[in-house]
């Protein structure tokens, strides 16, 4: 909830009654102090909305952000609020263009593996629309069953399934959007391919909805594995652990998912949901072939056995499920682990899999050097890693110690030639190390990009690129 001392006006939107829209427009108190958050941002930054937008149609969207940008007020979109780096918050007020109501399932082309989608629908709601077919969207992130398409749009999302299938940019081919001005355009092909141009549909991937609204999307899909197995593998050590999964990786074991667990990490999911684990490293594996899948599980048998593995299940079915049930459940087991102390700003840094065990080194030497408690787990196969430090926020000395163990994390990925962001994005909070890791140039470019797309600087303004010096 946004503070109380946040209810003045910022913008004049008055002009929003005069708009012929099919959706709603809210002035309301309520409606505007749930859109002033998402989920990372912290309640003192909170900025109320002037008003909130919900669209229903391609029209509403460019009728609003037409009028808005001509009056020079900011345009925020919205949907799940589930980003974790104030992507979606109004920093700076104006509208809350929510996105929800634009959820539609369109049309689903099964000849051509394709299926139009609106920005506000559900992953997991169009996984299951088009598994009718046979069908499924193979990057769908973790968090498919509370995130919109639109979302993973704006972060470039990623989640458990990168190892195999790639990125959700991966399998875009074709958006509707509307631009800053309010003109409407389609960016990408349904071809399978195309060099026509230059690629504006990736520069929209990612960027947050700081260039553009996407209103429509049409996703490639592929059918469904008809084996599916997985389990987990427990590991005397962490480097026993990180050495079998680079070496799974690069030895072409042909992996679904390949998630890493440390000692730390198990402790929370056992206080959680008594899920008696064995308080060590552990590695979640899946599996998915149409044929022979028992001979690629006994391959990464192999390449586990030779990094000391203790314990090593495989199942399908239920059983598969409970033994990936503590690693679907992390989040609230960290959530509940200590009432007196709250995840900080959660990392998300990759590195190129060589380096994975090194990073996960450097979480366990900065949590030392430090004195925190930091557990790591993460998307392993891809080199991803999730880390956060519980602390306790009526501490400021240990607020302190927190910043400074995350940052130094930060710096260390780009030090191995990482990212700062695999899957969050940039939003907000990382906009201090853009420059760090791209360059002065690279940064440069995109504030021309910026510039040219949204020269009053409309969309979601405060985002992604920092401010100049």
């Amino acid at each position: 909830m946004a503070p109380e001392t946040d209810d003045r006006p910022h913008h004049d939107v008055s002009f929003l009654a005069d708009l012929d829209l099919v959706g709603e427009v809210s002035l309301g108190t309520s409606d505007r102090d749930e859109h002033a958050t998402d989920w990372g941002t912290d309640e003192a930054d909170a900025v109320r909305p002037d008003a909130v937008v919900y669209p229903e149609s391609t029209a509403d969207v460019a009728a609003v952000v037409a009028a808005a940008n001509e009056r020079g007020v900011p345009v925020t979109a919205y949907a799940a609020g589930t980003g974790l780096e104030s992507n979606a918050a109004p920093l700076h007020a104006g509208i809350s263009m929510d996105m929800t109501r634009m959820d539609a399932i369109h049309e689903i082309r099964p000849d051509d593996l394709q299926v139009d989608v609106g920005p506000g629908a559900i992953g997991a709601d169009v996984d299951e629309a088009v598994a009718r077919h046979g069908l499924f969207f193979p990057p769908l992130p973790s968090s498919g069953d509370i995130s919109t398409i639109g979302g993973m749009i704006a972060t470039d999302a990623s989640g458990m399934r990168t190892v195999k299938y790639g990125e959700v940019a991966d399998w875009l081919l074709e958006l509707e959007v509307v631009l800053a001005d309010g003109s409407v355009t389609t960016v990408g092909s349904k071809a399978a391919k195309t060099s026509a141009g230059y690629n504006l549909k990736d520069l929209i991937v990612g960027s947050e909805g700081t260039l553009a609204i996407v209103t429509r999307a049409t996703l490639e899909l592929a059918g469904r594995p008809e084996q599916i197995k997985g389990g987990r593998a427990v590991f005397p050590t962490l480097d026993d652990a990180t050495a079998a999964i680079s070496d799974a990786v690069t030895a072409g074991v042909d992996v679904a998912k390949i998630e890493l667990f440390d000692a730390e990490t198990a402790m929370l999911a056992n206080a959680y949901s008594d899920a008696a684990l064995p308080e060590r490293p552990m590695v979640f594996v899946e599996f998915h072939a149409n044929h022979g899948i028992d001979d690629e599980i006994a391959f990464c048998r192999t390449v586990f056995e030779a990094h000391n593995v203790e314990q090593f299940e495989m199942a399908s079915g239920e059983r598969m499920d409970e033994l990936w049930q503590a690693r679907k459940d992390i989040t609230y087991a960290a959530e509940a682990y200590d009432p007196d102390r709250e995840m900080g700003q959660p990392g998300d840094v990759t590195v190129p899999i060589g380096s994975y065990p090194e990073m996960i080194r450097a979480v366990k030497d900065v949590a030392a050097e430090y004195d925190l408690f930091v557990p790591c787990f993460g998307h392993a196969g891809d080199g991803n890693l999730h880390y956060f430090v519980l602390r306790d926020p009526d501490d400021p000395e240990e607020v302190a110690r927190a910043e400074a163990a995350y940052g130094e994390l930060v710096e260390r990925a780009l030090e191995l030639g990482g990212t700062a962001t695999g899957e969050h994005g940039i939003g907000a909070g990382k906009r201090k190390y853009l420059e760090p890791e791209h360059g002065a140039a690279a940064v440069g470019a995109m504030r021309a990009i910026k510039q040219a797309l949204d020269p009053r600087g409309t969309l979601n303004p405060g985002k992604v690129v920092p401010d100049e010096r």
